[in-house]
This record gives structure tokens, C-alpha cells and sequence, in this order.
């Protein structure tokens, strides 16, 4: 037998290639990108793997933008997200899609431990790839939103990482889950941020300062997993600290539907992608 599908490991990564996102994955038409990396280590643990792709024409160093996939912080593998790291660099970004641990394997804060070094991966070795690593931009959707959101705006793992958080100019998220106050009713929640000593850390919108990167937000009014509360309260305080916020909420799309319209075959159910990647490329300069 080949010993990439041999035992409990290969069975499991057979079965996430011909899941419906994984069969998405592969069959669903591509914007025109290089990849310019492959499974690229960026930390000891053996999840830790990052893709590149980079815009096919670039006439100088391109933005950088790492996108951080969703899935309850418990399921989600880089593979099956290509064609949204495809949409990004078809746009002009050198974009990074990295893997990140999940839960049982880990809990908060140990996946955004995994973001900030994907980051410090990116201002070490984005020069080499195209992209210009003080130009940075952190996006995401769902569970990937959180993290891109609490890297931005809590500077701690950052620089626990050796980033300065300031390198980050700006920040978007679809979908995201950013106010869960305790007592905590969602059982995902529970387990994944259950043990956490400070609570209230754990909300993106208590560390939002007066120098936060601005923020896109992104919501769908037909979302039945994510309440749209999250993204107002932290438009709110975004607000409140009088920083550059632009809260959208998309007619007719669900939880998964803010994602997929990053996609070529379901784009032009509302302009996720054109929003989203004009307001990152207008703040990254």
C-alpha cells in the first residue's frame, strides 16, 4: 500500500480530499496565480505548513496577505482553501495560506501562537516570494477571522513572535465570532475557550486602541451560525476609538455562502472579494 494512505493518518487525509470542500477544492475554477510555495515549514510542529502564491504580474514588491480559514477552530486544512489564496493574489497580494492547530490538539491561545508566527514567517521570507513584508494584511473567515482580528489588535503574539504589531496595516473578517462573553452557552466555545485564566482577553473588541489597524468587516444577513451582534460590537468599538472601520452586511448570504463568494463560480452573488480586497489594498499602499 502507499504509505501516503497507509494507517489512521492516510485514511484520514483520503477522506478530507474527497470531502465536499476538498472536492470544491479541486474541481472549482481558479483565478490565475503562481505558487510560489509549497508545504512550508514555519514552526516545529508538524501542522505548521504554509502555501504561497503570488500575483502572476507584479511590477514591484506586492502586499502581503495571509488568510486564515474558518472551522470552529476544530476542523480545516489549507489545501481546500487554494482558491480563496488564488482570488487574493489575482488581486495583487502575495498571499499566504497557513495551517494552524486545532482543537483537541490545542486550545486558545495556542492556535493564535500559530498565526503570529505564519507572520513571522512572512517578514522573514516574503521578499524572497515577490511581496514586501512592511505591507502586511491579516484576513479571514469565520474562526480564521478571529484569529486574523485578535493578531492585529492584541499585540502580544506578535511580538512574543518577534513582529512588531505594527507592520500589520490593516485587518478583515467575514463572518467572524468576536463577542462570546462568559457564561459561555456554545459547546465549541466551552471547549475552546473554556480554561481561559482572563475571560475577557479573549474579545477582540477589548483591545481595540486608538492605533488598531482599520478594519473590514464583513457579514451575511442570512447567517444562522455567527450572529451579526459579533460584528457589531466590534464596529463599535472600532468606532469608539475613532478607527477607520467599514462593517458590511451582504443581502442573501449565509455563514458559508461569505466565503464561497470569494470563489469564481460564486462571486457575483455579492462583492465580497472586490470590497474586501480595495479596502485592504487602499490601507497597505
Amino acid at each position: 500500500m502507499d504509505k501516503r494512505t497507509n494507517g489512521r493518518g492516510g485514511l484520514k487525509a483520503m477522506a478530507e480530499a474527497v470531502s465536499p470542500l476538498g472536492l470544491f477544492a479541486a474541481l472549482t475554477p481558479k483565478d490565475p496565480a503562481r505558487r510560489s510555495g509549497r508545504a512550508i515549514a514555519f514552526g516545529p510542529h508538524a501542522r505548521l505548513k504554509l502555501d504561497v502564491y503570488a500575483p502572476v504580474r507584479a511590477s514591484g514588491p506586492a502586499p502581503v496577505a495571509i488568510f486564515f480559514y474558518g472551522g470552529a477552530w476544530e476542523t480545516g486544512r489549507r489545501q481546500d482553501y487554494g482558491w480563496a489564496a488564488r482570488a487574493f493574489a489575482a488581486k495583487g497580494f502575495l498571499t499566504l495560506a497557513p495551517d494552524y492547530r486545532l482543537h483537541p490538539e490545542v486550545v486558545y491561545p495556542e492556535f493564535l501562537k500559530d498565526g503570529a508566527a505564519a507572520v513571522r514567517w512572512a517578514v522573514d521570507h516574503a521578499a524572497a516570494h515577490g511581496g514586501d513584508p512592511d505591507r502586511i494584511v491579516l484576513a479571514g473567515h469565520s474562526a480564521g477571522a478571529y484569529i486574523a482580528m485578535m493578531l492585529g489588535l492584541d499585540g502580544r503574539y506578535l511580538s512574543e513572535a518577534g513582529v512588531d504589531p505594527g507592520r500589520i496595516r490593516a485587518l478583515a473578517g467575514l463572518s467572524g465570532p468576536y463577542e462570546f462573553q462568559p457564561p459561555y452557552q456554545n459547546p465549541t466555545i466551552i471547549r475552546t475557550f473554556g480554561a481561559a485564566a482572563d475571560p475577557a482577553a479573549t474579545q477582540p473588541a477589548a483591545h481595540v486602541t486608538a492605533s488598531s489597524p482599520p478594519a473590514f468587516l464583513g457579514h451575511g444577513d442570512s447567517d444562522k451560525l455567527v450572529g451579526r451582534r459579533n460584528m457589531r460590537t466590534l464596529a463599535a468599538a472600532y468606532r469608539e476609538k475613532g478607527v477607520l472601520v467599514e462593517d458590511r452586511v451582504y443581502p442573501g448570504m449565509d455563514h458559508s455562502g461569505m466565503v464561497l463568494a470569494l470563489s469564481r463560480p460564486f462571486r457575483g452573488r455579492a462583492p465580497v472579494l472586490e470590497e474586501m480586497t480595495g479596502f485592504l489594498k487602499a490601507q497597505a499602499g
